[in-house]
């Protein structure tokens, strides 16, 4: 047998998963999923906070530097307190977009103990084919968003500064 049939016969038996994406084959552990949520949330948050960082003025590092603090405390005394609503609003956000994802989470989980609270939602089936469970289908997202409704009412001042930080020039 040929590399390609092996590889065919160990995805069948759940031995390994073949990644679409990227075209390799991991075995199905935690760094899989880690790796597919790092491909579309790093560049998101890379984005938000590059665009928060050249809103904030030169000036700010200059006058440290004459203070004489050095590059470390330039960065833990000065920008570091000015990004936490950034990082705070960007870390929240990427929270969201993955807790809500679907579509990876549904063809990169094998067994129903991994599976995401999404994916668990859309699963929920009732006793026969006819019968649709409509009271656990829409408790299930009002229980699923609470933790993220106590993120936000935690964060909700930093949020709100993170959000607004750029609109103001000046």
């Amino acid at each position: 047998m040929d590399e390609a049939t092996l590889l065919h016969e160990a995805a069948l038996q759940g031995v390994i998963h073949q990644d679409a994406l990227l075209g390799v084959a991991f075995a199905p552990r935690r760094h899989h999923r880690l790796v597919h949520r790092l491909i579309f949330t790093l560049p998101f948050t890379v984005r938000v906070l590059t665009t928060f960082v050249c809103a904030l003025p030169v000036e700010l590092e200059e006058a440290a530097m004459i203070d004489g603090a050095s590059s470390w405390m330039v960065l833990t005394r000065v920008f570091l307190p000015l990004l936490a609503p950034a990082m705070v609003t960007t870390g929240l956000l990427a929270f969201i977009a993955a807790w809500n994802e679907f579509l990876f989470a549904l063809t990169s989980t094998l067994t129903d103990d991994k599976r995401t609270v999404p994916v668990a939602i859309a699963l929920i089936s009732g006793a026969s084919a006819l019968e649709v469970p409509w009271g656990r289908i829409m408790a299930a997202p009002v229980t699923a968003t609470m933790p993220l409704i106590a993120l936000v009412l935690v964060f909700q001042r930093r949020i709100v500064a993170g959000l607004t930080a750029g609109a103001v020039k000046g």
